[in-house]
C-alpha cells in the first residue's frame, strides 16, 4: 500500500549542495548518501510536510522550463525512493 499524506523531507537528513545545482543527501541514521540532480534539489526544498506531490510538481513547473508532461508521475516516484530509503516521512493530512 502506498504512504498518505504529504512528504516531508527527514530533520536528520543533510543536503550538501555541489557545483551546478546538484547535491548529496546525507542519512547519518542508516549511513546512506543519494546524489541528486537540480530538480530533485528543488523538490527537496519544498518537502515541508505542507505540499502534496502534485504540488511540488507544480513547484518543479514554476522552477524549470521544458517540464516534461509527466513530472508529476516523476515527482512521485522521486519522492517514493527517497522514502523507501529513509530520507523522506509523510505528514498525515487531515480532512474536514
Amino acid at each position: 500500500m502506498a504512504p498518505t499524506g504529504n512528504p516531508i523531507a527527514n530533520p536528520v537528513a543533510v543536503l550538501r549542495e555541489e557545483f551546478d545545482d546538484w547535491a548529496v543527501l546525507f542519512n547519518p541514521d542508516t549511513a546512506e548518501a543519494v546524489g541528486i540532480n537540480p530538480v530533485g534539489v528543488a523538490v527537496w526544498k519544498l518537502m515541508d510536510g505542507s505540499r502534496a506531490v502534485a504540488d511540488l510538481a507544480a513547484g518543479v513547473q514554476d522552477q524549470f522550463s521544458a517540464v516534461p508532461d509527466g513530472v508529476v508521475d516523476e515527482v512521485h516516484k522521486f519522492v517514493a525512493d527517497l522514502a523507501r530509503r529513509g530520507f523522506v516521512g509523510y505528514e498525515l493530512v487531515q480532512t474536514a
